[in-house]
């Protein structure tokens, strides 16, 4: 009996213990740093008050790092672009894009010029671009990166590296407006919404940069969750995140995305993701 009794209080124990571990997110560095941290710790509090149980964003370098985190159980939830959330839940059996901004399932990436090269806005991809100098963001951005290259591969029927006179990944969307307004680069490719936030902030010169062309629309940013989330911290918690993120209407939280509000997501509508991925060699088949 006694030993009965043992067992019990060391199942409640670890029970107990399993429960207050706490639970953890992470997002891709697609802009500045300090404005990430200053959104996330906000939707940490709000997460936290939401599930009953710690929540802590825990930040990262690069897009690599984020994808490396969710993959190493260092982080159990993520705001992930559409290629790092397909790199990421390929990785971890089980996972699933649970929600995703209004505004996801129909992305888009603007290509950028800085004025003095004269490239005129098109309803095409101006043929103009070619022998530019040219930044992509992140080298795993689906808006900065596989997208652009998409398209331009589309366009040319070349490789980037053949269609200009040099290219470079800037690491972010900031960076990337940042290095075409000052001349740095003469052309790049970022996602709208820093374009449309940055222009809200002030921090576009219209008379040294300008949009040039808007890309067909293409799915895009998720929240992604591990597939073992239930075992650790209770039987229907995905759920319970995936209602929290979807429930979202702090006008604030939400502005700092930016998105209108959160809605439901599946990992079926990001196969064309993948798809494209597996064209351009980004991810094998």
């Amino acid at each position: 009996m006694r030993a009965l009794i043992l067992s019990g209080l060391l199942f409640l124990t670890a029970l107990s213990a399993s429960a207050a571990e706490p639970f953890r997110f992470t997002a891709i560095p697609d802009e500045n740093t300090a404005r990430l941290q200053e959104r996330f710790d906000k939707v940490a509090a709000y997460l936290s008050a939401e599930l009953d149980v710690e929540v802590e964003y825990i930040p990262v370098k690069s897009y690599s790092a984020s994808v490396a985190a969710f993959k190493n159980d260092q982080v159990q939830l993520a705001w992930f672009g559409g290629l790092s959330g397909v790199r990421a839940r390929r990785a971890v059996p089980g996972s699933k894009a649970i929600a995703q901004g209004a505004e996801d399932p129909e992305f888009i990436t603007y290509f950028i010029a800085n004025t003095q090269t004269g490239i005129q806005a098109n309803e095409i991809l101006p043929h103009a671009i070619a022998n530019r100098t040219f930044t992509f963001g992140s080298k795993g951005s689906t808006s900065g990166r596989l997208m652009p290259e998409f398209f331009i591969r589309q366009h040319f029927s070349q490789a980037p590296s053949a269609v200009f006179s040099r290219v470079g990944f800037s690491g972010d969307h900031s960076k990337t407006l940042a290095l075409v307004q000052s001349g740095s680069y003469q052309v790049g490719a970022l996602n709208y919404k820093v374009w449309e936030n940055e222009v809200k902030a002030g921090n576009v010169d219209t008379t040294k940069v300008r949009v040039i062309w808007k890309t067909p629309t293409y799915p895009d940013y998720n929240w992604s969750i591990r597939g073992d989330v239930d075992a650790t911290y209770g039987e229907g918690f995905a759920e319970k995140v995936k209602a929290a993120l979807i429930g979202m209407e702090d006008r604030q939280l939400l502005d700092s995305f930016p998105r209108s509000r959160f809605i439901a997501a599946d990992n079926a509508m990001f196969a064309p993701i993948l798809d494209t991925a597996i064209e351009i060699g980004l991810i094998d088949e």
